[in-house]
């Protein structure tokens, strides 16, 4: 697994709907257990735009981002970040995050959730 690999993953996690992810992980089977590193948190952060798309930068507002980072047994790290204020959506996104890590899972969960999700966004 490479950086841009796990990067692509990651935004698609973090633009599906939270129904989604949450119906995938009751499909699942052998759910592991994990605990919070950082437990789900809202915060505000600032965003970029540039003038016609690609002028000069300008700062166009702030926009509410949940994170959460968390580990499974098995010792994977999960992170996330999700516009919006649903920790639930951080949660399961860091979850899937951390179990798309473990070389055991990854064939079937880009299968099953990634590439799943990816023709509905």
């Amino acid at each position: 697994m490479d950086q841009r690999t796990r990067q692509e993953w990651m935004g698609v996690l973090a633009r599906a709907k939270v129904e989604e992810l949450e119906e995938i992980w009751n499909l699942l089977r052998g759910k592991p257990t994990y605990y919070f590193i950082r437990p789900p948190e809202t915060g505000l952060i600032m965003i970029r735009g540039r003038t016609g798309g690609t002028g000069l930068p300008f700062h166009l507002g702030e926009v509410t981002v949940t994170r959460c980072t968390l580990q499974v047994e098995e010792g994977f790290q999960g992170m996330a970040y999700v516009l919006g204020r649903d920790h639930r959506h951080a949660e399961l996104a860091a979850l899937f995050d951390a179990l798309l890590q473990d070389p055991s899972q990854h064939l079937f969960l880009m299968e099953f959730v990634i590439r799943r999700i990816r023709r509905k966004i």
